[in-house]
């Protein structure tokens, strides 16, 4: 007969039926292992916050050092620039359209995107086609003294409106028969997809192109507030943003935005007064092989002309009282006025563009429109507003500012486009009398 002992186990069996109960000591090292767990998750997500904080700040370093190096060596590196910004634009904008069946949702059904030539070649052709009429434009203008007197550009120069439309008309030829029954109204909505790009960036690029050959004030000034009116809308909104401003945007406050507008104004008067003192910032380009270190002189824009107004006696009497000396007259330059307009544009109506991507982005459920730049997403993502006060300088700049004289090369367009070869020689002969009874010598 077998006996059991107290706390003998005999048997397997026995073993596995008695319940096993935790010891206090076991319970006491499970709940400290997870708590020791939890902090280790925690950790990880702290170390790619820290992590994207440090690459975030070190490509904005490095794009604010290649963007004043660009500055310094010329109008055509800016203008490289601003091309290859367009282009990243609008490979990550036509990007979010694929090309797939209108008809059924079948996933058995092949996608068209990389068969059909619409799909990648066309598109691009479209924006190759918008930039050479575009640029041709503001070829034609701005040098004109170039072109004109060139014979093997002249035809360029004469054609150039029929050569772009003759480009056109091709592409589109080429996308009526691309066309795919069963896929219609995908490639009919891509059609539009593209133009709309095409539209909102290329041509939004175009007018910065003019504003930098216009020179390079009315680009650097106006891409530096949207630059600082981001800047101050995040510092003021962390310090005291509580209320939101846009569902599109929930981290935008609206004492971020009023913060910023201030700000924006503030340093907006003295950036522009800053640069306005420079030449090479002031003068539109005649050369585009120059660069911030070449000798660059023009008669400068009234705008930019210093000028001075009496003060009203009740207020230079205040002034003299506070500063303890006689004030009676204060020195402005106009475009310190000017800085304003463009100061608040950036500050309450360019952001209106980064609203509009958020809204975007929204509608394709993405974080950014891609990868181009570490830490800061596509470049979509940076030029969001950049496009929007682009083309309010450049209107803002024609219609109020630039001064419409005649040059040189508007008068050579003239002769060129307009007169025969006998009117041609006969100006010449009468110009060239004209000077010589003014005793000047004509080199024959």
């Amino acid at each position: 007969m077998l006996t059991l002992r107290a706390g003998q186990v005999t048997s397997p069996q026995l073993e596995a039926a008695v319940p096993k109960v935790p010891s206090p000591e076991s319970k006491e090292r499970s709940k400290v292992g997870n708590e020791t767990a939890a902090p280790t998750h925690a950790q990880e997500d702290d170390m790619k916050k820290r992590q994207n904080v440090l690459e975030r700040t070190l490509w904005t370093f490095i794009m604010i050092g290649g963007f004043i190096t660009l500055l310094l060596l010329g109008h055509a590196y800016m203008i490289l620039l601003v091309m290859l910004c367009q282009t990243l634009v609008y490979r990550e904008v036509t990007a979010l359209f694929s090309l797939k069946s209108a008809e059924s949702k079948d996933a058995n059904k092949p996608d068209l995107k990389g068969k059909d030539p619409w799909s990648k070649t066309l598109n691009w052709y479209f924006f190759a086609v918008t930039n050479y009429f575009l640029y041709g434009e503001s070829i034609i203008y701005y040098f004109k003294h170039v072109v004109f007197a060139d014979a093997q550009l002249l035809p360029f120069a004469t054609n150039h409106r029929m050569i772009s439309f003759m480009l056109y008309i091709i592409g589109f030829m080429g996308f009526v028969m691309s066309l795919k029954r069963g896929y219609l109204k995908q490639q009919f909505g891509l059609f539009c997809w593209v133009h709309m790009s095409l539209l909102i960036i290329v041509f939004s690029s175009h007018f910065i192109v003019n504003n930098i050959l216009e020179g390079l004030i009315w680009f650097w000034v106006p891409a530096s507030l949207v630059i600082c009116n981001d800047c101050f809308a995040y510092i003021w909104g962390k310090l005291f943003g509580r209320t939101p401003l846009i569902a599109l945007s929930p981290k935008k406050t609206v004492e971020g935005f009023v913060g910023a507008f201030w700000s924006t104004l503030i340093f907006g008067v003295i950036w522009g007064t800053l640069f306005m003192r420079w030449d090479y910032m002031i003068c539109p380009v005649h050369d585009l092989g120059a660069n911030a270190f070449a000798s660059i002189s023009c008669k400068p824009n009234p705008v930019f002309v210093w000028r001075t107004i009496e003060l009203w006696r009740p207020i230079a009497s205040a002034l003299s009282t506070m500063i303890g000396k006689s004030i009676t007259t204060v020195s402005y330059a106009p475009y310190q006025l000017h800085l304003l307009t463009l100061s608040g544009f950036a500050s309450l109506v360019a952001p209106f563009g980064g609203f509009f991507a958020s809204g975007f982005k929204r509608a394709f459920n993405i974080k950014d429109f891609g990868h181009s730049i570490p830490g800061h997403g596509g470049m979509t993502d940076r030029m969001d507003c950049q496009f929007l006060m682009g083309v309010f300088t450049y209107v803002y700049y024609t219609s109020l500012i630039r001064q419409s004289h005649v040059t040189v090369g508007s008068i050579l367009q003239t002769i060129v486009s307009g007169l025969d070869v006998s009117q041609q020689l006969e100006l010449i002969a009468d110009l060239t009398r004209y000077l010589e009874k003014q005793g000047i010598t004509v080199p024959r």
